[in-house]
């Protein structure tokens, strides 16, 4: 397959430059010293919640109590009949936060999970990992939120998954901040994360044995991002930079190995509305980064090279773009709305199958009441849309969600 334009030794003068910048770190962070109190602080957080939602048409069943457009049918006989009744638990979460004093900086650990199954366990109530860090100084480490993303983002919405448009991935990583004022709401970050990626072989896939085919990620993914506080929100920009290869171990008369680049940019932000009101943006687009979306398809698709009768295809980094616009509105301190809607569009490769996802769209409309405080429930409408990529397949779903949902925290040690 043809090699991606970026030359590897780029990619290792940029790991380079980012291994230099962490050792800075330290240097930073010993310089620093912590006043006041010094007892170390653990907080203990989490919520139970139940989730009852009507779906007036079908998704695929592992993915029942969540809007996700790439889970609705591909074509007419998939998931069976319309009309199902889910509720699920799955959204409780527990988590701690645990914070040491030093008189080089606070030390602080972040661990939390909810029961949402996904990869193996789609579709169970089981743990999965959200959250698994720590941090010194402007040095983060671990299963955090890339800088690629932008959590301010997500709407108030009783959707667990949320707007596909959108980019959200928390992945392994080693980060830093060089920058950081106002509290955190203006800084730089660069991150190493770990590498990963999906293909979808198209027609060939019936054709060709990839059983000897296996994915191969030499470098790590390299993402930044600068986030800038303003008068009337903030907003951020972001891109990233990666490598995507697969290796035919051990070779044979068809060559089916090779490697793409994938890239991306993003922009970002919050506006403040009318009183409390905050209206949510994000605009995505990038070549192999679907995996960072929040709901996307593969990142890498087969495309035809006819000339080549060892290489008969190739494999092509899928042009994306993502948009998310929400506002969350308050009629008075305890009732809200949240009303948006949310797009994915992908440039699919001509060998992939006619009913590859192509375009996928989610939108809703919410009332959430907070009687007292720590309770919330409220209802929702939910909308989500599919559009195959040749044979004229499209599917609309409609949704309603009812949750309840009971929080607590308790803050132990030291000053809160």
């Amino acid at each position: 397959m043809t090699s991606a334009p970026r030359s590897r030794s780029a990619w290792r003068a940029a790991l380079a430059v980012a291994l230099v910048g962490l050792g800075a770190v330290a240097a930073s962070a010993q310089s620093r010293s912590t006043p006041g109190d010094t007892t170390p602080k653990l907080d203990i957080y989490g919520f139970g919640q139940a989730d009852m939602i009507n779906d007036f048409r079908r998704n695929d069943p592992n993915w029942f109590d969540v809007n996700r457009p790439t889970k609705l049918p591909a074509h007419p006989f998939e998931f069976g009949e319309n009309g199902h009744t889910w509720l699920s638990a799955r959204q409780s979460r527990l988590g701690f936060k645990g914070v040491v004093p030093t008189r080089r900086g606070d030390v602080t650990a972040v661990f939390d999970f909810d029961m949402f199954g996904v990869g193996i366990d789609a579709g169970q109530t089981t743990i999965r990992l959200r959250h698994a860090y720590g941090r010194w100084g402007p040095l983060i480490a671990g299963q955090v939120e890339s800088p690629f993303m932008d959590l301010d983002v997500f709407p108030n919405i009783l959707d667990y998954w949320g707007p596909n448009g959108m980019l959200f991935f928390r992945n392994v990583q080693i980060q830093y901040r060089p920058y950081e004022k106002d509290k955190g709401e203006t800084h730089v970050e660069v991150a190493l994360e770990r590498p990963g990626a999906s293909g979808d072989a198209g027609v060939y896939a019936e054709r060709i044995d990839f059983a000897n085919v296996f994915p191969h990620f030499p470098l790590p993914d390299l993402s930044a991002s600068y986030r800038q506080k303003t008068s009337w929100g903030y907003f951020k920009i972001a891109g990233i930079v990666r490598e995507i290869e697969w290796d035919q171990v051990p070779p044979d008369t068809i060559d089916i190995s090779g490697r793409v680049a994938g890239w991306g940019g993003s922009l970002s932000g919050n506006i403040k509305a009318l009183g409390q009101d905050v209206i949510r943006l994000q605009a995505v687009y990038g070549h192999g980064i679907q995996n960072y979306f929040n709901d996307a398809p593969v990142d890498v698709g087969a495309e035809h090279n006819f000339d080549n009768p060892r290489r008969p295809f190739t494999g092509e980094a899928l042009p994306i773009f993502g948009g998310t616009a929400y506002l969350d509105h308050y009629w008075n301190p305890r009732v809200t709305t949240s009303i948006g809607w949310s797009i994915v569009n992908v440039k699919n490769s001509d060998a992939q199958f006619t009913d590859a996802f192509h375009n996928g769209q989610y939108a809703g409309v919410n009332l959430l009441w907070t009687p007292v405080t720590n309770v919330m429930m409220g209802g929702e409408f939910q909308y989500g849309y599919r559009k195959n990529v040749a044979d004229g397949w499209t599917f609309n779903d409609y949704r309603l969600e009812f949750s309840f949902k009971f929080s607590f925290s308790q803050h132990i040690g030291g000053k809160e």
